[in-house]
């Protein structure tokens, strides 16, 4: 199978195309028009195959067309909108001139007011939803963690930094379709410092196509960043001054040079963040190295400053009408000083009582270097072939050292023999990651109704860790096998996929595909050259999508697909963190990976979108569960497998349009959840009814002013054996834009209530390792004190035009990819 497909491959790979759209655009009174949107788009799929504007004459000229069908369609603020027929472009019509049209003006948008074409905030698509940041005044400002945070069904955990999708772990991260392979605590820590001004969408995708990564039980975010392709030079500047306990900054410039052939872009940020957070626990446990039932309660302070440097620089050369490459370079920095301050009272049943203060201070670094380059080819008889290669380093230095004292009712010293209770602890964690990644996609219109879609990639990853703690036991520095490790992990994985769109009539489509991929993993420890972990998985990924128009404003879509979520490399890896003088966090090389299958059906009617979606998991990953260590002298806190996961899950998004100054977009996502697990002392089973509901209304006001008020809310939830309370956050903002130099004013509020905070329950329904019943509250930095920032930004170059001539309709504008 694999030879037919590569012969089948070769031989598409030898065709050639070169058709041509050309016309001219006037007013009723004969005068060009310039800078009227010129799109074409596939009659079959409604994808855009190619775009530009008229020039100042009027004209247009679409070359380097493949062969196919289309629908060609013209825009201008001002003017009503023209679609033509569909027509062919194929061997024997290879030019297609539709001459001069005529554009009658639309005298409900004439007049002196700023025309600008938005999309919707939330779009609902086949693969998922897709979020145009851009369109929402609180993404001034933020990070790209706080705009995550806020779209349909995503729920960011700070206190464990994880992230869920429609109440499911198992979620990877994209840039710009680029998966980023890192653990998910790196990739919070990357969003958290990375700047929202930089994204123009945030693509939600639950069943994503065959052409995509099967990584990713719950499904894909794809941060889609902003490249300018005005033409000449443009730019932007933004400042951002903030407080909430402490001082927040972010700065940024965004530059882009664009001729004919030549796109030339690049950007900086730098933030600098002060945070604060506490965290309160009440906890009952039976450990016998500490005599017995023991009941804690304790309060731990973490503050932080951290400083953060985002640059891109790239470039996008049309090398002839066939031709294109492109390549950037993207490069993170971070520096933070963290420091946490810990006071607790271990109260030892029947009488006696143990008191723990503790000082922990430390600095985390890091790096991270992404660099691509990629080349799209036109061949013969409507294929196309694109090739991208892309490089990954991540490096990571993160050193601490913990001060404490943990003494009885006579001030005297307890454990002194035993590593975590000594005075004087130092922990150290070095990783570094490096990854490459090849991959070559082909596509052709093979009839009149199907296209064809193959392609195959390959990446491999190399990963270094060593971690530790050491304690000061008689005047010298001790470690243990136990909290320390050096672990060497490598892995390949390969990849081959094929999909078919096929039109069946004029409102049926299907789209059916597959992808195998086979990974190799092997994990060493480095210390004794013990072979830690060894997998092999070669698994298809088979994906299929029925939609079916009912008529001009409703649709039926039905989907099946298969997926897979990986342990992560720290999931795996004993990696050790300090947490108390009884408990430290560790990975778990025995984690299996989750196999997902969803079946989900949905309905579009006019802008409302609704689905429901069932899917399976086999061994899904939930992370931070308690169990005991083999001596049972210490809590570990790690990974585990469920036996299994079943989800039920409806959501909707709901834009509402009030009038033409009040606009209204409403999200839910919830449904059952039921699992089973039993890494537990007590095997146990857990059913229940969780939900996520976000809002956000905007208001246009006289005087350039607009506004906006975002919220939401996570129900009660549960995740393996914790329990966590439901809880809301309320947002606002305010913007005033300044006449004439592209510039504006924007001051935010984020969780104006305070009531952004985790209460998590251990061992509320089931028996926990030392039968640990505890009572977790994490209150973040908004808890204590709104964050309020204030924003000044200013547009310079052609991005400064009062009229955006951007009218390009909410379903076109979110396909849009030059090519």
């Amino acid at each position: 199978m694999k030879l037919v497909l590569v012969s089948f491959l070769l031989f598409c790979f030898l065709q050639n195309a070169s058709g041509q759209v050309s016309g001219k655009l006037v007013t009723t009174s004969g005068q060009p028009i310039a800078f009227a949107n010129v799109l074409l788009v596939s009659s079959i799929d409604s994808l855009l195959s190619r775009a530009t504007l008229t020039n100042e004459n009027g004209a247009y000229q679409l070359e380097n067309v493949s062969h196919g069908f289309y629908i060609l369609r013209l825009s201008n603020a001002g003017y009503i909108s023209w679609e033509s027929p569909v027509f062919a472009i194929n061997d024997t019509q290879q030019r297609k001139d539709f001459g001069v049209l005529i554009m009658k003006e639309n005298a409900k948008e004439l007049g002196e007011v700023v025309v600008r074409s938005e999309k919707r905030l939330y779009q609902q698509k086949p693969e998922g939803i897709i979020v145009n940041v851009e369109n929402s005044l609180l993404t001034k400002g933020s990070t790209a963690l706080q705009v995550l945070e806020r779209s349909p069904g995503v729920v960011i955990n700070r206190r464990d930094n994880s992230i869920e999708l429609n109440g499911k772990n198992g979620v990877m991260v994209m840039l710009n379709g680029k998966l980023v392979r890192m653990s998910m605590e790196q990739v919070v820590g990357l969003l958290d410092g990375m700047s929202a001004d930089d994204i123009a969408t945030i693509e939600l995708l639950t069943t994503p196509p065959a052409s995509y990564d099967a990584e990713g039980s719950a499904g894909l975010i794809n941060i889609v960043l902003k490249k300018n392709r005005k033409q000449g030079t443009n730019g932007a500047v933004a400042l951002t001054g903030g407080y909430g306990y402490g001082e927040k900054t972010i700065g940024s410039i965004n530059l882009s040079h664009n001729k004919r052939d030549l796109n030339l872009y690049g950007s900086y940020t730098f933030s600098h963040n002060r945070t604060y957070s506490n965290m309160h626990v009440i906890s009952r446990q039976n450990m016998p190295f500490l005599g017995g039932d023991v009941f804690v309660t304790g309060w731990f302070t973490s503050k932080a400053a951290r400083n953060s440097h985002d640059a891109t620089i790239g470039l996008d050369a049309k090398l002839n009408p066939n031709t294109s490459i492109g390549a950037n370079i993207t490069y993170n920095n971070s520096r933070n000083s963290p420091a946490s301050f810990t006071d607790a009272a271990y109260n030892v049943l029947p009488d006696s009582v143990l008191q723990f203060t503790g000082d922990n201070r430390g600095a985390n670094r890091w790096n991270n270097l992404v660099s691509s380059v990629y080349m799209e080819k036109t061949l013969r008889k409507v294929g196309k072939i694109n090739a991208d290669l892309d490089y990954l380093y991540f490096n990571n230095n993160d050193h601490y050292e913990v001060e404490s004292s943990f003494i009885n009712k006579q001030g005297v010293q307890a454990g002194t023999d035993q590593m975590l209770f000594a005075p004087r602890q130092k922990g150290v964690a070095h990783t570094t990651i490096q990854v490459g990644v090849a991959k070559i996609d082909y596509s052709r219109q093979v009839s009149k109704k199907t296209r064809l879609e193959t392609g195959i990639k390959g990446a491999y990853t190399q990963s270094s860790s060593i971690s530790g703690i050491q304690s000061l036991l008689n005047g010298v520095w001790t470690g243990s096998g136990q909290i320390s490790n050096h672990i060497f992990m490598k892995e390949g994985i390969g990849a081959l996929y094929a999909s078919v769109n096929s039109q069946i009539d004029q409102t049926t489509s299907l789209v059916i595909g597959a992808r195998y991929e086979y990974s190799s993993t092997e994990m060493e420890d480095q210390k004794t050259g013990e072979n830690i972990a060894t997998r092999k998985l070669g698994a298809l990924f088979p994906g299929a999508l029925l939609s079916k128009k009912i008529n001009n404003e409703s649709e039926f879509q039905l989907s099946y697909t298969k997926r897979i979520s990986r342990p992560s490399y720290n999931d795996l890896a004993s990696y050790v963190g300090y947490s108390d003088p009884t408990a430290v966090y560790t990975g778990n090389p025995f984690l299996k990976p989750t196999i997902t299958n969803i079946i989900k059906l949905g309905y579009n009617y006019k802008t409302y979108s609704f689905s429901l979606q069932f899917s399976t998991d086999a061994n899904a990953i939930v992370r931070y569960q308690l169990t005991e260590s083999p001596a049972r002298d210490m809590l570990f806190i790690s990974p585990q497998n469920l036996k299994k996961l079943n989800t039920i899950t409806f959501q909707t998004t709901l834009p509402l349009k009030v009038n033409n100054w009040w606009t209204m977009n409403y999200g839910f996502a919830g449904g059952i959840r039921q699992y089973k697990a039993d890494y537990t002392k007590q095997p146990f089973e857990k059913s229940y009814f969780g939900y996520s509901l976000n809002f956000n209304q905007s208001f246009k006001m006289p005087g350039d002013l607009s506004a906006e008020v975002s919220g939401y809310y996570h129900s009660l939830s549960f995740d393996g054996s914790r329990k966590v309370k439901g809880f809301g956050v309320l947002n606002a903002g305010i913007k005033k834009e300044l006449k004439n130099n592209g510039a504006s004013f924007q001051i935010s509020v984020s969780d104006i209530l305070r009531k952004e905070r985790y209460i998590i329950d251990y061992g509320s329904f089931t028996e926990e390792a030392f039968s640990i019943k505890s009572h977790v509250s994490f209150y973040p930095e908004s808890s204590r004190f709104p964050i309020i920032k204030l924003s000044y930004s200013r547009l310079f170059g052609n991005n400064k035009a009062k009229v955006q001539r951007s009218a390009v309709t909410n379903d076109e504008q979110e396909r849009i990819r030059i090519q």
